[in-house]
C-alpha cells in the first residue's frame, strides 16, 4: 500500500461563484429563505446609512478637527516628530512583515493605504509636508516588503532572530525620545498627549508588559512552591474580581494620596499601570489554559533527553502552550486597545475623550453620528490589524 504525499495530491478545481453560493447560501429551502431576509435587512440598513452619509451628515466636523482626533494639543511646530514616529514604526513594521511573511498583497494593500491616505490630507486641505510625509512611508513600507525576503535569504536566521527583538526595542526608546524630548528636543509633557496618539501609545506599551507579566503569574500559578502559587492565585483572583474602571480609579485617583507629598507619578504612567496589571491577569488564565493543553509526554521526553527544567520550559512547553492561545491572547490584546477609551475617567483626553470635546464645540454641537462614526472606524481598523496579523502568525507557525 503506497502513501500518498499531500503535497503531491492533484489540487480540486476551482469553484464557481454560482455553486459557491448554490452550496453555501441556497442549499436547502431554509437557507434560502434565511439569505433573502439578511440581504434584505442589509439592503435597507445600507440604503440609510448611504442617505445619510451622502445627503445629511456635516463632514466639515473631521475636515476642521483631523488634527484633534490624531494628535490632541501636541505642539504644531513640533508635529514633524509625530510623522516620523509614524515612519519609523512603519517601516520598522514592514520590514519584519517582510522577513517574516513575504505576500505580494501586502505591498498592494500599502498602496491602497498610501492612496487613501493621501486622499484624505487632500479633503481635509492639508498641507503639502503632509503628502510628502505619506508618500515616504508608503515608499518604505514598500521597499521594506521587498528588502525583507532578500535580507532573510542571504542573511544568517541568527542574526535576523536575535536583531529584530534589538531593533524593536532601539524603536521603543527612540519613539519615547521623540515624543517626550530630552537629548537636544525640547521637552513635551506627557499631559497634552491626546486623541489616537495617546489611545495607540498607552495601548502598545500595555500589551508589551502584559505580556509578560502574564506569563509569569501563569508559570507562578502552576509552580510547585506554595508561596509562589498563592500569591498569583490571590492577585489573579483579585484583579479579575475587579471592574477595570475601578483599576484606573485607583491608579489615577486615588493613588496619588496615598503616596508621599514628594513622589509624582505621571499620568499616563499611571494609566498604563492600571491597564497592565489588570490585563495581566486575564493573560495569565490564557496562558494557564495553553500550558495544561501540552502533553505531560513532551515534558517527560525533554527530560529525558537531558534538558535541565528552563530550557524545557523555554523550548518545549512554552512554545506550543502559547501557539495554541495566539487567538484568546490577541482577542485580550484587542479588548485592551478598546479599554483605552476609559481613560477619560482619570482625566487623561485619550481618543474617545477628545471626541467629548469637539462635540462640546459650538458649531458642532449634535454632530454625534459623524464622529463617533469616524472614531469607530479607527478603533476597528486597528483591531482589524491586529487580528490579521493574528491569523498570519497562525499560518506561519502551522507551516502553511
Amino acid at each position: 500500500m503506497t502513501l500518498i504525499n499531500s503535497k503531491s495530491r492533484p489540487k480540486s478545481p476551482p469553484t464557481s461563484a454560482l455553486t459557491w453560493l448554490r452550496r453555501n447560501l441556497f442549499s436547502t429551502w431554509y437557507n434560502s429563505l434565511l439569505t433573502l431576509v439578511s440581504l434584505w435587512i442589509v439592503y435597507l440598513g445600507g440604503r440609510g446609512l448611504l442617505v445619510w452619509m451622502f445627503s445629511q451628515a456635516q463632514w466639515t466636523v473631521l475636515q476642521a478637527n483631523l488634527r484633534l482626533f490624531l494628535v490632541g494639543r501636541f505642539p504644531i511646530d513640533q508635529i514633524w516628530r509625530v510623522w516620523l514616529v509614524a515612519l519609523i514604526i512603519v517601516a520598522v513594521a514592514s520590514f519584519t512583515a517582510g522577513i517574516m511573511q513575504p505576500h505580494r498583497r501586502l505591498a498592494v494593500g500599502a498602496g491602497i493605504v498610501t492612496a487613501c491616505g493621501l486622499g484624505i490630507i487632500s479633503l481635509v486641505k492639508g498641507q503639502l509636508s503632509d503628502v510628502i510625509w505619506v508618500l515616504a512611508m508608503g515608499g518604505i513600507t514598500i521597499l521594506n516588503l521587498r528588502l525583507g525576503p532578500w535580507s532573510k535569504a542571504r542573511l544568517p536566521r541568527s542574526l535576523l532572530t536575535r536583531g529584530l527583538p534589538i531593533l524593536w526595542f532601539l524603536t521603543f526608546f527612540a519613539v519615547l525620545w521623540l515624543l517626550s524630548g530630552g537629548l537636544g528636543l525640547s521637552s513635551i509633557e506627557t499631559n497634552i498627549w491626546q486623541g489616537l496618539l495617546l489611545t495607540v501609545l498607552t495601548a502598545v506599551i500595555s500589551i508589551a508588559l502584559s505580556f509578560p507579566i502574564g506569563v509569569l503569574l501563569a508559570l507562578g500559578r502552576r509552580s510547585s512552591l506554595p508561596v509562589i502559587r498563592t500569591l498569583s492565585v490571590f492577585y489573579i483572583e483579585v484583579v479579575r474580581g475587579l471592574p477595570l474602571i475601578g483599576i484606573l480609579f485607583i491608579a489615577g485617583v486615588m493613588l496619588p494620596l496615598i503616596l508621599p507629598s514628594q513622589v509624582q507619578l505621571d499620568s499616563v504612567l499611571r494609566a498604563i499601570c492600571g491597564l497592565t496589571l489588570f490585563s495581566a491577569a486575564y493573560l495569565a488564565e490564557n496562558v494557564r489554559g495553553g500550558l495544561q493543553s501540552v502533553p505531560q509526554g513532551q515534558t517527560e521526553a525533554a527530560k529525558a533527553l537531558g534538558l535541565n527544567p528552563v530550557l524545557v520550559l523555554g523550548l518545549v512547553v512554552l512554545p506550543q502552550a502559547l501557539r495554541s492561545v495566539i487567538p484568546a491572547i490577541v482577542g485580550q490584546f484587542i479588548g485592551l486597545f478598546k479599554d483605552t477609551s476609559l481613560l477619560s475617567i482619570i482625566g487623561l483626553v485619550e481618543l474617545t475623550g477628545i471626541s467629548r470635546s469637539i462635540l462640546a464645540q459650538p458649531r458642532f454641537i449634535g454632530r454625534h453620528g459623524e464622529v463617533y462614526l469616524f472614531i469607530g472606524l479607527l478603533y476597528w481598523l486597528f483591531c482589524y490589524l491586529m487580528s490579521m496579523g493574528s491569523r498570519r502568525l497562525e499560518r506561519q507557525l502551522e507551516g502553511k
